[in-house]
């Protein structure tokens, strides 16, 4: 390139002679300065070369200018990363601590559940729940416990009569009050004579956060808070869940004839008994359905009951007798 530039600019004259060194020196620098060499003057090319060598270094400055930039950015990048993967899995392990801890607190809680023995906190927590003393609450935490040793037992006695291992299985581990037990404390402790499907709402409705599931012992005992020494309005909204059929938030018709039916007497020469029913049905409605709309809402059965307390069991037995909450209590030897 430098021999090309020194050819073209080549003149007769010492110096246009030296010019096209310049000039040849340029191109070398700067890549394309050889053409701009003149013959009449040295200056001319001097000057261009040299501003054709700056701007060749000063991109060269440019670009390493820009990679050292590069650089910095993917440092950071990766310093952000790494750092970010680091918090990642420090929080990985505190949640997978809470979780163990979670479910190391649960276990300890049903083995307490089922020795029937209450914390200190939990104790403090059911106080407050609750219209029992501290006394009270020890002795139905042991009545709790008998109960579900009654439920371990009968569970057995399935399994080992039955035939099936299918069929055993699912009772060898009963933690809680199940459905058996509890009806037939119902029936021997508080003098509660009922049909098979008031029977059935009662525990169902016993516990409001665990619907038909074995009762636990804080269901058992908020229930039967409740059930022996709720208020007025307590004992009511309980009465209107068991006879919530459907658990839609109403008594409709078809659940006031479902609950009424055995409570006529059925006589022999009557040819159609459910007329009767049925004429008891709207008795019962008309005096119930406060806002008219052809069903009975908790606020209209709470506003009826207030008014005509004797009215709570209107659609069948489902609290104890004061007489069978005087017998209980005694029986606790507190």
């Amino acid at each position: 390139a430098g021999k090309a530039g020194a050819t073209k600019g080549r003149s007769p004259t010492p110096t246009a002679k030296s010019g096209a060194v310049a000039g040849a020196g340029a191109g070398a620098g700067g890549g394309g300065a050889t053409n701009g060499a003149q013959p009449t003057t040295a200056a001319a090319p001097t000057t261009a070369a040299t501003a054709t060598g700056g701007a060749g270094g000063g991109g060269g400055g440019c670009s390493r200018s820009t990679l050292h930039a590069n650089k910095t950015i993917l440092k950071t990048v990766s310093v952000f990363l790494a750092s970010g993967k680091r918090n990642s899995s420090n929080q990985s392990k505190a949640a997978a601590a809470a979780l163990q801890n979670k479910r190391q607190q649960q276990r300890q809680r049903k083995m307490d559940e089922l020795s029937g023995k209450i914390n200190p906190k939990l104790l403090d927590n059911l106080r407050k729940k609750t219209r029992f003393t501290k006394d009270e609450l020890d002795a139905l935490c042991r009545i709790y416990r008998k109960l579900v040793s009654n439920c371990q037992y009968a569970a057995k006695t399935l399994a080992s009569s039955s035939s099936s291992a299918t069929i055993a299985k699912p009772h060898a581990a009963v933690e809680g009050i199940d459905r058996i037990v509890f009806r037939e404390l119902l029936h021997s402790t508080f003098d509660i004579v009922t049909e098979e499907i008031l029977m059935e709402r009662i525990f169902c409705s016993w516990d409001k956060a665990h619907e038909g599931l074995p009762l636990r012992l804080e269901g058992w005992l908020i229930g039967l808070s409740t059930f022996l020494r709720g208020t007025p309005a307590e004992r009511a909204a309980f009465c209107f869940r068991v006879y919530d059929l459907n658990t839609d938030g109403f008594i409709t018709k078809d659940e006031m004839f479902t609950l009424l039916r055995n409570c006529l007497i059925k006589q022999p020469q009557d040819e159609d008994p459910d007329e009767g029913v049925k004429d008891l049905v709207e008795i019962v409605l008309k005096k119930f359905d406060i806002d008219k709309d052809g069903k009975v809402s908790l606020d209209d059965f709470m506003g009826t009951v207030a008014a005509e307390p004797l009215l709570i069991e209107a659609f069948g037995q489902c609290l104890p007798t004061d007489s069978a909450v005087v017998s209980f209590f005694s029986t606790l030897q507190v």
